[in-house]
């Protein structure tokens, strides 16, 4: 669509050029008349007109240049949240995919533990509710996994909407998705703002209008000149030889029309309707141009939050990964204190299942905080940058 609105508006820059060329028509008046004759009586006639100089129409052409211009920064635009969508849906995909894989290993540790708590419930050490428990962690990671596929599903129907290829091809590689940039942006700003296509666009649109409102208020009280010119081949069956003394076959004309409008109520309204129209575009490039600002704003102190997840997620990682190494050496080499609680199969198992599931918040917050981060390189225009930079 944004393509189509550059082409429209390339063809409207171009109309507004073609003004000055002369445009030629063929036509023909073919008739019978009785009596004294109407109108022509030409058996073709070759028509030709333009415009020579108004001093609106300089105007008209700079809106056109300028409308033009404002549809390739809403192209360029469009294409900055194609690149942001594509790239948030592979990498959503690439993440559901590891914690898939994470989710059959902790599956595994639910499986046995339910299988541990079963044994130990018919041996009578165990009550039946610690069964419930471990099955009730199973299913829990039963519907976390169907949560992921479907959502894996959505998220492969939108890439392949947005690249047109069959959903079930896309295989996820991590190392292919590009570094994170450690400082995307500086504080926001305006000149921040002012690198968003979408903000120079509606710049760019508010300039548009307000050339065509100085192109509208000169039009009253100054002159226009046109050219023109025709041709005409007259036929005798139109009785003309008989009712005017001097009659001729081929004749020509050709001249320039000069036209002051001195009052023109339409015109006057399209004044006013052109004005009101810049007046408008003008505050909503303003309103563009602040959005924009406070979104960089809200983004870049929502990575700070997201920064202090995602640090708390790795060491709660690196905690819940200790504990399970300091249990297996338990359980292999045993405590070495009298008085330090016994270890069973069931602590080790669940361990395991607390190591994944921080692993899996792991990936979450990673995923948060670079989608944070692309968000921000769309909001200042880099995120193009960003996707061509390469893998890591």
């Amino acid at each position: 669509m944004s393509q189509a609105d550059v082409m429209r508006a390339a063809a409207g820059l171009t109309e507004s050029k073609d003004a000055y060329i002369p445009n030629v028509n063929f036509g023909s008046s073919l008739g019978y008349s009785y009596g004294f004759p109407l109108g022509e009586p030409s058996v073709f006639n070759v028509t030709s007109q333009s415009l020579l100089f108004t001093f609106s129409q300089p105007d008209y052409i700079r809106s056109a240049r300028a409308a033009l211009r404002s549809a390739e920064l809403n192209l360029k635009d469009a294409r900055q949240q194609v690149v942001l969508d594509a790239s948030l849906d592979y990498i959503q995909l690439d993440k559901a995919q590891r914690s898939l894989a994470a989710l059959d290993q902790e599956k595994q540790y639910a499986d046995k533990l339910v299988s541990i708590e079963e044994d130990r419930v018919l041996a009578g050490v165990e009550s039946r509710m610690e069964l419930t428990r471990a099955q009730l962690t199973a299913a829990r990671i039963d519907l976390k996994r169907i949560h992921l596929q479907n959502d894996g599903e959505v998220v492969r129907q939108q890439l392949a909407h947005l690249t047109g290829l069959p959903a079930m091809s896309f295989v996820t590689n991590s190392n292919s998705i590009p570094s994170t940039p450690r400082n995307p942006a500086e504080p926001a700003g305006q000149s921040m703002a002012m690198q968003n296509a979408g903000v120079q666009a509606a710049q760019a649109n508010a300039k548009s209008k307000l050339y065509v409102a100085f192109g509208d208020s000169r039009l009253i009280y100054r002159p226009q000149f046109a050219f023109g010119g025709e041709y005409s081949l007259f036929a005798k069956f139109n009785n003309y030889d008989e009712f005017f003394k001097n009659f001729q076959y081929n004749n020509f004309d050709v001249g320039v029309s000069i036209r002051v409008p001195l009052f023109d109520a339409a015109l006057k309204a399209k004044e006013r309707r052109s004005a009101a129209d810049a007046a408008h575009a003008a505050a909503q490039a303003d309103q563009v141009r602040d959005t924009a600002n406070e979104q960089i704003y809200q983004l870049q102190q929502t990575m700070t939050e997201l920064t202090a997840q995602q640090r708390i997620a790795q060491l709660q990682a690196e905690l819940a990964q200790e504990q399970l190494d300091a249990i297996a050496t338990q359980l292999n080499d045993g405590s070495g204190s009298s008085v330090a609680p016994v270890l069973t199969p069931k602590d080790e198992q669940l361990a395991r299942i607390q190591e994944r599931q921080r692993y899996e918040d792991v990936l979450d917050a990673n995923y948060a905080v670079l989608r944070a981060v692309l968000n921000l390189l769309r909001s200042t225009g880099s995120i193009e940058d960003w996707a061509k930079s390469g893998p890591k």
